[in-house]
């Protein structure tokens, strides 16, 4: 068998299809099952099941399958550590984020990073989910992701850089805009404006909230923290959100932010394949983020 072979294999189980890799790699489908057939005389196992959509691997061929994903991983990992040795300071850092993110999270670290390797090509990708973060990352099309840090994922290592302070964000002509901070059980009256439903955020708010009993009502919903708080300011609705750096200074601007001291502070932080294996110029870029994260810490909001 060769690296071919398994390469091949792997896109087949991934994407079900013989026809669809041949198209994608340009080769015939006659070609394509040639990997395959080689791959089941060497082991002497049937690795495929063909079925009337398509194809779907066998017992055997989920064990192949993923001991080859594991293999290809860590080469292509290893060529292009070789790459970035070879180069120094030169080459690509592949990062799933948002702009809110980059915002409040990577601003400066973005500037610091480029001065001092202004030949590295930074490359900010929004993935729609998750799920596809983190197959992103297993599958080397991304090297890191900045996340909302939550339950262990298989393949994934995650490492919180910050925790964030819960507040609720209101007009400052709100009743509770005097509050020096605010008992969750409050919120429940409140009906704050709900964050993305399906984000790692939301749940760990409706986590923390329920450890004291507090079961949230909502209006709203959006999709990120900085539409919340603009909501917040034209007095649409209160927001719960994190103290992400770069809120408005306490007591100034038609936004008033009142501390949740009680509630569950929400980590965040990277998400990697293996910490051992990411490339110079992604690991300088990740600690260029935490330490600009930790020259801030222990500051108020918007400090």
């Amino acid at each position: 068998m060769t690296l071919d072979d398994l390469r091949v294999f792997v896109a087949v189980c991934r994407a079900g299809s013989l026809s669809s890799v041949a198209r994608d790699l340009g080769r015939t489908q006659s070609a394509v099952s040639q990997h395959v057939k080689r791959l089941e005389r060497e082991t002497g196992v049937a690795l495929l099941e063909r079925q009337p959509r398509g194809v779907v691997p066998t017992q055997a061929g989920r064990i192949l399958e993923e001991a080859a994903a594991e293999g290809i991983n860590g080469l292509d990992l290893a060529v292009g550590r070789l790459r970035d040795l070879l180069d120094g300071h030169s080459g690509h850092v592949r990062v799933a984020t948002g702009a809110t993110t980059v915002r409040h999270f990577m601003s400066d670290a973005v500037v610091t990073f480029r001065r001092r390797r202004p030949q590295v090509n930074l490359d900010f990708r929004t993935v729609s989910s998750g799920r596809g973060t983190f197959d992103a990352l297993a599958d080397g099309t991304l090297d890191l992701a900045w996340i909302t840090v939550g339950p262990p994922v298989r393949g994934i290592e995650q490492r919180t850089v910050a925790e964030l302070p819960w507040l609720l964000a209101v007009r400052a002509d709100d009743p509770l805009a005097g509050r020096p901070r605010l008992d969750p059980a409050a919120l429940a009256e409140v009906r704050p404006i709900r964050l993305p439903p399906n984000s790692t955020s939301a749940a760990h708010l409706e986590a923390a909230c329920a450890e004291l009993g507090v079961r949230l009502g909502h209006d709203p919903s959006v999709a990120d923290w900085d539409t919340a708080l603009l909501l917040a300011e034209l007095g649409v609705g209160r927001a719960v959100v994190p103290a992400v750096p770069g809120l408005p200074a306490p007591g100034t601007g038609p936004l008033r932010l009142i501390p949740l001291p009680a509630l569950r502070p929400l980590p965040v932080g990277w998400a990697v394949r293996r910490w051992d294996a990411l490339s110079p110029p992604a690991r300088a870029f990740a600690d260029t983020v935490a330490e600009h994260r930790s020259a801030r810490s222990g500051l108020a909001p918007g400090d």
